[in-house]
């Protein structure tokens, strides 16, 4: 039943405000931002009701806890903009893989090396595998001069920040584009 209450209500469960706050004593933090002191809840919301403002409980794990006053909603909706904000600024960092074995002929490693630069300079790190299968496991020196060929070939653009991992069957690097 007390669910169906809070369901109805629409109020957040992240922050307790007016009523909810269940302290005797909270430290009150005026609309313009002066401490106004340590006073009873009650007093506290009907000095926020006079203000025709929300009282919020801002740090609730403080002796005395510390509520402000000011309108939930505004703050709710300009917290919620900000988010938003901060993550159309942010920066997806997305890592492609390509896939190399040691035989590979010329052209093919041609084609491979152009989708790197692709990749590269829309701002992707590269993983560039190199798969080893039965006898190539014996002489994986064949694919790590290879790797090691695509490292040089790229380090005016992109550096290397790991290479040859430490599994048997497959060493690898990754290119990192430069700034």
């Amino acid at each position: 039943m007390f669910e169906f209450l809070g369901r109805c209500f629409n109020i957040s469960q992240d922050a307790r405000i007016n009523e909810r706050i269940t302290k005797k004593e909270v430290r009150l933090i005026g609309a313009d931002g002066n401490q106004l002191g340590v006073v009873s809840t009650r007093e506290a919301l009907k000095i926020a009701q006079e203000a025709e403002l929300d009282l919020v409980e801002i740090s609730p794990n403080a002796n005395p806890t510390v509520c402000k006053i000011m309108d939930y909603g505004k703050f709710k909706y300009e917290k919620g903009k900000r988010e938003k904000d901060a993550k159309k600024n942010q920066k997806v960092i997305v890592v492609k893989e390509i896939k190399f074995k040691p035989r590979i002929d010329t052209h093919d490693l041609e084609v491979k090396s152009n989708k790197i630069l692709k990749f590269l300079n829309k701002g992707n790190k590269v993983k560039v595998s190199l798969m080893l299968f039965g006898r190539e496991r014996m002489h994986a020196e064949i694919g790590i001069k290879l790797l090691e060929k695509v490292a040089k070939q790229f380090e005016e653009i992109a550096t290397v920040e790991r290479k040859f991992g430490s599994k048997e069957n497959q060493k690898f690097l990754i290119l990192t584009p430069k700034k």
